[in-house]
Order: structure tokens, then C-alpha cells, then sequence
């Protein structure tokens, strides 16, 4: 019972990683984690990423434009960029660690210890690929908040709200989190136990070498 939970909380938290990086990898990339409706042109919507911005028309017509030079970007895009793109390296670092590690590859079988390092390594990697997803999404987040609250600009101009990856981050970094404990809680060191069945057809084989000792000689009676 306990070795099947063992596994199954392995393979909840594979998954749970998997889908957490995937999800990560869709924030860092996609336009969509600011939006702005502009009252006078309501016929366009401005979305803006961590890459480009993107304006939506009503006939579905998207255009993009990447932003300009890195150095001339806002700290809070700029550090953004960089965490979400380590937050990506680490998940993906951390999956093929603790696939190593599973119970139910063949890899190191022989080796319980490395296995188990192998499965914590990858949860304590994904944990941190966590941390590195919701830190920028929650600073972005927290600008937002502070710029769309802000009293010194006058209520015609238009404000920034949240856009869909910003909502898709706080889930990628979660189930990443969720994950990662899930296969650090579960790396444990499987002893294999000796193998007692050479032990035991030993002792047969013992009893017949002190039962042909025991035998009379063949021509015992011609001796006499």
C-alpha cells in the first residue's frame, strides 16, 4: 500500500510540473499580460507582454511590435524577461531529473540512493522554477494595481489592467510549487532486501552430502 502511494504521489507530481512548465513557457511568451481599452477607440484593444505589444481590431486584424532596446525597457520588463526565462531553464531541468528519479524507470534500479537524489534534486529544481514564475508575475501584477489607482492621472487616460497570462503565471508557478514538493515529499530510499533462496537450496544440498556419508560401503557384506 504504501509503495503504490509512494507512486502515485510521484506521478501527480509529474504531471503537475509538466503542466506547470508548459504553462510557464505559454506566459513567457505570449502578449498578454497587460491590457488596455481605449474609450476613444473602442473598435482597438492594446495588449502588451513581455516581448512586444500587440492591438487587436474589430475585424481580427492583429498587429505587433517587439519593444524597443532591452536597456531602455522598464526594471520591471527587464527582470521579468530574465526570471521567466530561468523559470523555463529550471523546469525544464528539474522534469528530467525527477523522471530519472522515478520509481517506475529502469534508470539506477541498482542504485536506490541516486535514484532518490535524483527525485529530490528535480523537486527542490522545480520548487525554485516555481518562485521564478510567480515573483515577476506578482511584481508586474503589483504595477498594475499601483498605476491603475493612481490619483495623479486624470480619469480620461486610459489604464493598464491584467491580462490573461498574468492569471496563467500564477497557475504555471503554482503547479510547478505544488509539484516540485509533491516529488521532493516522495523521494525516498528503496532498500532492496538479500535474496534468501540460494541460502535455502543450500541447506537440501548439505543434508545429501551427510546422508551419502552416512550410506554402508556397497560391499560391506563381502568385507565380512
Amino acid at each position: 500500500m504504501a509503495g503504490g502511494w509512494w507512486a502515485r504521489a510521484q506521478l501527480g507530481g509529474m504531471l503537475l510540473a509538466l503542466l506547470g512548465w508548459v504553462s510557464s513557457c505559454v506566459t513567457t511568451f505570449v502578449p498578454l499580460w497587460k491590457n488596455l481599452n481605449l474609450d476613444l477607440n473602442e473598435l482597438e484593444v492594446w495588449n502588451m507582454g513581455l516581448w512586444q505589444v500587440c492591438i487587436t481590431q474589430e475585424e481580427g486584424v492583429v498587429e505587433c511590435q517587439a519593444h524597443g532596446s532591452f536597456l531602455a525597457l522598464p526594471p520591471a520588463l527587464r527582470i521579468s524577461r530574465l526570471l521567466m526565462c530561468l523559470s523555463n531553464g529550471l523546469g525544464l531541468l528539474g522534469c528530467l531529473l525527477a523522471a530519472l528519479g522515478l520509481e517506475g524507470w529502469r534508470t539506477c534500479e541498482d542504485k536506490p540512493g541516486r535514484k532518490r537524489r535524483l527525485l529530490l534534486a528535480g523537486g527542490v529544481t522545480l520548487g525554485m522554477a516555481g518562485i521564478t514564475t510567480l515573483v515577476p508575475i506578482s511584481w508586474v501584477a503589483y504595477n498594475t494595481v499601483l498605476d491603475f489607482w493612481d490619483e495623479t492621472v486624470p480619469d480620461i487616460v486610459p489604464r493598464w489592467e491584467f491580462g490573461e497570462a498574468t492569471f496563467l503565471g500564477w497557475f504555471a508557478g503554482a503547479f510547478l510549487a505544488a509539484g516540485g514538493l509533491l516529488l521532493a515529499c516522495s523521494a525516498r530510499s528503496t532498500r532492496t532486501a538479500t535474496p534468501l533462496a540460494p541460502a535455502c537450496r543450500q541447506v537440501p544440498a548439505a543434508q545429501g552430502l551427510a546422508g551419502v556419508h552416512h550410506l554402508p560401503p556397497k560391499n560391506a557384506d563381502l568385507v565380512i
